[in-house]
C-alpha cells in the first residue's frame, strides 16, 4: 500500500524548486525507464508485476510492487504505464562548444514538449550537446523526460547564458541562426561543426543572441500566397539538423 506521504512526494517532484532541492526526477514507462537506467542513478522504482526491468535493479534501490490503482494515483500521465522511476539528476558537465561538432543553442524554448522532441532529434542526427538559456523549460520536467522516450540519457543539456558565451566563441567557430531574413539553407554553405541556435515559439532568436549569429539561415517556404505563418520550433529544429547532417 502506497501512502499519503508517498504520492505527495512523488507529486512534488513535478515542480523545478522541488526536483533541485532533491537532485530528484521522475521517468514514467518501460521503453523511457529501460532507456535511462544506464545513464542516471535510480532512487526508488515503483511497478506492477507486468514489468519485467525488475532483475535489472541495484541492492540500494528502493523498489515498491503496486497495483494499477496505485500507479494511477502516482502517475504524471493519463494512461499510465507498467513503471514509474525516480532517478538521480546527474551533475550539470561543463559548456563546451567545439570546432568539430554541432552543438544546438536554445534561446527561450518555453514549451517542454518541444524541448523534450528537440533533444530526442538531438540525439536521432548525433548531436551530444545542447546549451539552453536559462528561461528554457526545465530537461528534468516530467513532460519533458517523457518526450524524449529515453534520449535524455544520451544528450548532454545544460543552461548558462548565452550572449556572454557566444562573445567568448573563437571567431572560426560558425554561429548559425534561424532567421527571416537568413539565406535559404538548402542553398547555404554549411560546416561540419558549430553552433546552432533555435529561437522561442513565439519570439524567436531574442535580440540580443541574434547580434552574435553569424551565418543567418532561412527555412523556405513552398506555398505561395496564402500559408501556415511560421513552423513549430520543434519541426525547425528538425529540419535544420537534417539538412546539416545530410551534408
Amino acid at each position: 500500500m502506497i501512502g499519503k506521504n508517498t504520492i505527495k512526494w512523488i507529486n512534488s517532484l513535478e515542480m523545478k524548486k522541488n526536483r533541485k532541492r532533491e537532485g530528484l526526477f521522475v521517468a514514467e514507462g518501460p521503453k523511457v525507464v529501460g532507456d535511462l537506467m544506464s545513464h542516471f542513478g535510480l532512487h526508488s522504482v515503483f511497478a506492477t508485476r507486468e514489468w519485467q526491468g525488475g532483475e535489472c535493479l541495484g541492492e540500494n534501490v528502493r523498489y515498491h510492487l503496486v497495483d494499477d490503482n496505485e500507479l494511477r494515483r502516482l502517475s504524471f500521465l493519463q494512461h499510465p504505464q507498467q513503471v514509474m522511476a525516480v532517478f538521480e539528476m546527474n551533475k550539470e558537465e561543463k559548456v563546451e562548444v567545439a570546432e568539430d561538432r554541432l552543438t544546438l543553442m536554445l534561446d527561450g524554448v518555453q514549451d517542454p514538449g518541444n524541448l523534450g522532441t528537440i533533444i530526442r532529434i538531438a540525439d536521432w542526427f548525433g548531436i551530444d550537446s545542447i546549451i539552453c538559456s536559462p528561461d528554457t523549460a526545465d530537461a528534468y520536467n516530467p513532460k519533458v523526460v517523457q518526450a524524449t522516450m529515453g534520449s535524455l540519457g544520451r544528450v548532454s543539456v545544460t543552461y548558462a547564458p548565452l550572449v556572454p558565451l557566444l562573445s567568448s566563441l573563437p571567431e572560426e567557430i560558425p554561429v548559425y541562426g534561424t532567421l527571416l531574413d537568413g539565406k535559404d539553407i538548402y542553398q547555404s554553405e554549411l560546416t561540419r561543426g558549430g553552433v546552432i541556435i533555435m529561437g522561442n515559439e513565439g519570439n524567436g532568436i531574442s535580440e540580443e543572441v541574434r547580434q552574435k549569429v553569424t551565418r543567418k539561415l532561412l527555412i523556405p517556404r513552398f506555398r505561395q500566397g496564402e500559408s501556415a505563418e511560421s513552423l513549430n520550433v520543434a519541426v525547425a529544429t528538425a529540419i535544420t539538423c537534417s539538412e546539416f547532417c545530410r551534408r
